[in-house]
């Protein structure tokens, strides 16, 4: 695998050598002072380009960068439609490595500016960009939520659940799986994520997907956390539901009574329902 030093002199040799490229960008962990480095960090980088046209017409120039072994070019896509201005290729090497390369155009350069923080200038042909622009990842740190925030998301956890309950019922266990992983877990991990910016004065990022959350929680919640995550039956998916609003309602009361907010009584509601359908479905053998 070429080294990181080996692989930005690359990226910045090219962009030397090419006089459509005026402005060379770093963005992502690699920008990110706060993430240790590891080989699976991408190479975030953004070229801002004169004329947009001649790269994307023909793919290879992109074999200066190595051998590429896969490669995805999400504005070329139909099934998946792009989300962000410009063309982007995502390059998986044969070393490894792997380059997210995105080309904009340099009208695109104040937009570009007042998106995302975490973003550090390697190149900057014409010193188009006037200020001093630091690294940071603060846009991604826990937010502290207000009120009506933190009533939404209980709202959404207690509201969802009844959704999982109506799949385990009625045996359709991928509709309950989707509901529970997909919105009632968000919501949980997301009232976590409070907990911790609490605890942090919310300073931090726990990262994407919650991926360091379990720096910042106690071993005990992490573990239940995890016990959660075994859907592979029907009476899996029914514990991992019970865990789950057990979670929610320790880690929604903690982080009511921290912020002075009101805790909402509906989640007792739901949680008769959910032990009223269990007996009679699951204890009562219902089928």
């Amino acid at each position: 695998m070429r080294s990181e030093k080996e692989m930005m002199d690359l990226v910045l040799s090219l962009a030397e050598q090419d006089e459509r490229i005026r402005i060379v960008t770093l963005e992502g962990s690699r920008a990110n002072i706060n993430i240790p480095k590891d080989e699976f960090q991408d190479y975030d980088i953004t070229y801002f380009v004169s004329d947009i046209e001649p790269f994307i017409s023909n793919d290879d120039w992109l074999n200066q960068f190595g051998n590429i072994i896969m490669m995805q070019k999400p504005e070329d896509m139909e099934l998946f439609p792009p989300e962000e201005k410009g063309f982007s290729y995502l390059m998986l090497f044969d070393d490894y490595n792997k380059i997210d390369l995105t080309l904009l155009p340099l009208e695109e350069l104040d937009n570009y500016l007042k998106g995302d923080k975490l973003i550090k200038v390697l190149i900057d042909k014409d010193c188009r960009i006037k200020r001093d622009i630091v690294p940071t990842d603060i846009d991604y740190h826990v937010r502290k939520p207000s009120a009506r925030e933190y009533d939404d998301c209980c709202n959404e956890f207690w509201n969802v659940t009844p959704y999982v309950i109506k799949g385990l019922c009625r045996k359709e266990i991928l509709f309950a799986i989707d509901h529970l992983n997909q919105i009632l877990r968000f919501e949980l991990l997301r009232m976590m994520s409070w907990k911790v910016g609490i605890k942090t004065e919310f300073s931090l990022s726990v990262g994407k997907n919650y991926k360091y959350i379990n720096k910042y929680i106690d071993e005990d919640l992490w573990n239940r956390l995890l016990s959660t995550y075994r859907m592979d039956s029907y009476e899996n998916v029914w514990k991992s539901l019970f865990i789950c609003h057990q979670l929610f309602r320790e880690v929604s009361k903690e982080v009511a009574e921290l912020l002075g907010f009101d805790y909402p009584e509906y989640g007792k509601n739901i949680t008769r329902y959910t032990e009223d359908m269990y007996k009679k479905y699951v204890e009562n053998d219902y089928f």
